[in-house]
């Protein structure tokens, strides 16, 4: 006997008890299913935030003030004084030169209400470096940005985020050029950023005014909560990591006051968690494939027993115990393997379904169903070893006078 024919015997086995047989994929077609579904669920959820990141830039390195307990970009606490960084140590950083650095930002952020006539809105100032568009991807939509001559000069200008704008002004006054008051200041408005999300927080909903502005005139401070650098390409990310350390480690004079936080580190560590709760979530819906797979097995051993004159027939007939074996090993693996085409499609759609009423992204990847295809087989060539082998070894004197 072929494999051809040994698929067609298995098919044709299959199909005379085909309630029977969907019974016994069931659990297959389950297991299949759920293993799909959830690592389209994972992966998607991975993509999904890896994008959101990568929309805060690209090669980016951040220096925040105090040493940051955990995974990286994720603090769980700090140790140090939290004011410590200033716009000094920004100047000195432009002016260093550090090799691999292709720009710098600087950013401080309070709370303000702004003023337009008889309209107000309370949102998040952010006293920032001109370079913030380009290193964020945060471009602006109108007008412009302010410039080193604005940071220089303390110049009170604002560039408004869509959302503000719209709150201020909405659709019938243009916003630029108009005077709005940032707590008790007056700021000219000369810009309004593009739309923007980031995980589900509205960027729009703040404004962005020079940093020395914003020291000078609104918040009385000198201290920023970050300096951020960008390096000249992803490989240069650890050697600007090297000079930022030991460019802070010679102004702070402490190690402890300050942490670098490299934004692949983050995507890495993001990365790690949703793979690892992906397969933890396919691991504990696989448990249904043992059960599968338990099934198979128990209706493989029914199968012998009804089939006992046939495979007598077929031994006296002159079929080796090689021939029986491979019959009933195929037709485990044709009875699992179907199991994992229908599983294959329920759980695509299932995840097709999730993602449409829950809003999550879902990716249904080459691997995920090459896997789940190879498992389901698998599956039913281990659990019809043993069915098969009682099989094979059956005497064909005694199975044909089997009743």
């Amino acid at each position: 006997m072929n494999l051809w024919e040994a698929v067609r015997t298995a098919l044709n086995s299959l199909s005379a008890n085909k309630f029977r047989s969907f019974l016994t994929m069931l659990g297959v077609i389950i297991g299949v299913g759920s293993v799909v579904a959830m690592t389209s669920i994972g992966e998607g959820a991975s993509s999904q935030v890896t994008a959101q990141i990568s929309t805060l830039g690209s090669n980016l390195l951040t220096v925040s003030p105090g040493r940051t307990r955990g995974l990286p970009g994720m603090a769980f606490g700090s140790r140090g004084a939290a004011n410590l960084l200033t716009y000094r140590h920004y100047t000195l950083l432009q002016a260093a030169g550090l090799p691999g650095i292709s720009a710098t930002l600087a950013e401080a952020s309070s709370r303000a209400v702004l003023r337009f006539g008889k309209a107000n809105t309370t949102t998040t100032v952010v006293g920032t470096t001109p370079s913030y568009p380009s290193m964020r991807d945060f471009p602006v939509a109108l007008g412009r940005f302010f410039s080193n001559y604005d940071l220089e000069r303390m110049t009170r200008v604002v560039v408004l985020g869509n959302t503000v704008a719209q709150d201020l002004f909405g659709d019938a006054r243009p916003a630029l050029g108009q005077v709005i008051r940032v707590g008790n200041v007056d700021f000219t408005v000369i810009g309004v950023m593009e739309p923007k999300a980031l995980g589900g927080r509205d960027l729009g909903d703040q404004v962005f005014v020079p940093l020395t502005t914003a020291e000078k005139r609104l918040t009385g401070s000198q201290y920023v909560q970050s300096i951020t650098v960008q390096a000249t390409s992803p490989a240069m990310t650890s050697l600007v990591a090297d000079e930022l350390n030991r460019f802070f480690l010679l102004q702070l004079k402490d190690p402890e006051k300050f942490t670098v936080t490299n934004q692949q580190d983050i995507l890495d560590t993001i990365q790690g968690v949703t793979g690892t709760l992906t397969l933890l979530l396919a691991g504990i819906t696989g448990i249904s494939l043992l059960v599968g797979g338990i099934g198979i097995m128990n209706i493989m051993l029914v199968s012998v027993t009804e089939r006992t004159r046939e495979i007598g027939i077929r031994k006296a007939v002159g079929a080796r115990r090689r021939d029986v074996l491979i019959q009933f090993m195929v037709e485990s693996a044709t009875l699992s393997l179907l199991g994992g085409l229908v599983g294959l499609a329920g759980g695509a759609a299932a995840s097709r379904i999730i993602a449409r009423f829950s809003g999550w992204a879902t990716v249904l990847s080459v691997q995920a169903v090459v896997a789940a295809l190879v498992v389901s087989i698998g599956v039913g060539l281990f659990f019809g070893i043993y069915p098969a082998q009682r099989a094979s070894r059956l005497d064909p004197i005694e199975a044909l006078r089997y009743e």
